[in-house]
């Protein structure tokens, strides 16, 4: 019977199979050659299936045998797997990390954190999502992650939340865009025959969603992906907001113009803090407490990188 069949049979199996004979696989198990014998003919037995020919002085395996082998390896490939993540859940290291982040969050910082943790942490299994403004922190309160980056200026109720970086907003337009023409301090006027193109949420009907913040212009696209508004704008089809990280090289090519808003000078140009946020009463584990350390260290350094002056 199959459910008879023992691991300590397959292991057996496993290691005549690549010692190449009874005699050598009882040396590397330390067991008399006599029993490894007859441990293989009770699996075949078991089994019902011809494991071995045995009409030559040493056993071969035969294609069926072959076949059982191979299940074997990996079976004991899948209890390998086993054993490693129930000494994980023992020592209290997580096996998963579900991670959500505003789409805001430099991509370079992103994609080296997930290199990052692949190395560290081969065993852990990534579920990451990336999101808009409140969906994020949404995503946390619906437990479908345990570690996030959002908006330090959204509705955080019922998260905890720890700062890790600031991210410059610049007004941008296509060298072709009207704005990019003014010379001197674009006005109210100027902006009042303008489109903007504004970051939108996708909501469920009824649902309130994030608050406009820099909206100007009297007329306003809105879009519910970032990487769609960078296109229309470098597209010259509107103006808009947009992360430093994200422009700088289209700016250092020419590609982009930074608008002189009447609305920052004799000021810096706004910006959006992000947080490391998670929900309150949730302790983080080992692969979470390192997962939100790099995160910082890698949007900081990825920020230091795009500024321009």
């Amino acid at each position: 019977m199959l459910d008879s069949v023992t691991i300590d049979q397959l292991r057996t199996l496993r290691a005549v199979a690549e010692e190449g004979s009874f005699s050598a696989a009882a040396r590397r198990l330390g067991q008399g050659q006599p029993a490894v014998s007859q441990a293989m003919q009770r699996l075949e037995k078991q089994l019902g299936l011809r494991l071995f020919d045995r009409s030559s002085r040493v056993p071969r395996l035969t294609m069926k045998g072959e076949a059982v082998v191979a299940a074997a390896r990996r079976l004991h490939d899948d209890l390998a797997t086993f054993q490693t993540v129930v000494g994980r859940l023992k020592s209290g290291e997580e096996t998963q990390l579900a991670l959500v982040v505003d789409a805001m969050f430099p991509t370079p910082a992103l994609l080296s954190f997930v290199k990052e943790l692949a190395e560290a942490h081969p065993e852990v299994e990534l579920t990451l999502e990336v999101e808009l403004l409140s969906a994020v922190t949404e995503r946390l309160r619906e437990r479908k992650a345990t570690l996030g980056i959002a908006g330090a200026d959204l509705d955080l109720t019922g998260l905890e939340q720890r700062p890790i970086a600031l991210l410059r907003m610049l007004p941008v337009a296509a060298p072709s865009h009207p704005l990019a023409k003014v010379k001197g301090v674009i006005t109210d006027e100027h902006l009042a025959t303008t489109t903007q193109l504004v970051l939108s949420e996708r909501l469920p009907t009824g649902k309130a969603g994030t608050a406009d913040r820099g909206v100007f212009s009297a007329k306003s696209w809105r879009v519910a992906d970032l990487m769609t508004k960078h296109a229309l704008i470098l597209g010259g089809l509107g103006w808009g907001h947009e992360p430093e990280h994200l422009v700088s090289e289209d700016l250092a090519a020419g590609r982009l113009m930074r608008l002189r808003l009447a609305a920052y000078e004799g000021g810096p140009p706004p910006q959006r803090p992000l947080a490391l946020v998670r929900r309150k009463g949730t302790p983080l584990g080992p692969v979470a407490t390192w997962a939100s350390n790099r995160l910082t260290s890698l949007c900081q350094l990825a920020l230091a990188d795009h500024h321009t002056t």
